[in-house]
């Protein structure tokens, strides 16, 4: 099902699946598996090109060679911008920590105060994709079967996705939209229980 607040269009799933992401379990693979690097903004891209110097530290010796011999995106097969990947795998950005878990740089550079800029919104986002259409903004659920661990997670602590990602809704598109958010549902929840 859809909703509609404002321009945007939602779909329901947001609301009904339960998520929240388990990094001992599935070990950060959304930045490692996939068939293109994680969609960026045109700003983002600017913002990346900016701080690359502060980001780097945080990087791997593979990403930094990926993102100095290409830079920092290449145009994937739907003609959409993405973070460079390294051997068409991961993310240029990510490094591995002690637990072989994937951690993101740019958010590491982030969290020491390099740089105020927190990881592209389209990883904040996930598991919701957002795309622009010329009238209005679709937001989705994207089911990936890595993300099974997130969802167990989220069903057995009761999370809809769209609480779990309150941080990065608020930051995409403002406290009011989130607002709306809740009010939708509350009322899902009321026709669901009469």
């Amino acid at each position: 099902m859809l909703i509609e607040i404002g321009d945007k269009i939602i779909s329901t799933q947001i609301f009904d699946r339960k998520f929240v992401c388990d990094l001992n379990a599935c070990k950060g693979a959304c930045c490692v598996e996939g068939d293109a690097g994680a969609p960026l903004t045109l700003d983002e891209i600017d913002i990346l090109e900016d701080n690359l110097e502060a980001i780097k530290p945080y990087m791997r010796q593979e990403g930094i060679d990926a993102v100095e011999k290409t830079g920092v995106f290449y145009i994937d097969q739907d003609n959409e911008p993405g973070t460079t990947l390294v051997n068409e795998k991961e993310c240029a950005f990510v490094f591995f920590d002690e637990n072989g878990i994937t951690k993101c740089g740019i958010e590491q550079a982030h969290r020491e105060g390099k740089t105020d800029f927190k990881k592209p919104i389209s990883c904040h986002l996930y598991p919701i994709r957002v795309k622009e259409f010329k009238d209005f903004t679709a937001l989705n659920y994207d089911k990936w079967d890595i993300c099974a661990p997130a969802c167990s997670c989220g069903e057995s602590l009761d999370v809809p996705v769209y609480k779990f990602l309150k941080e990065p809704l608020i930051r995409a598109f403002g406290e009011a939209f989130f607002e709306e958010l809740e009010v939708v549902n509350k009322e899902l929840n009321n026709n669901h229980h009469p």
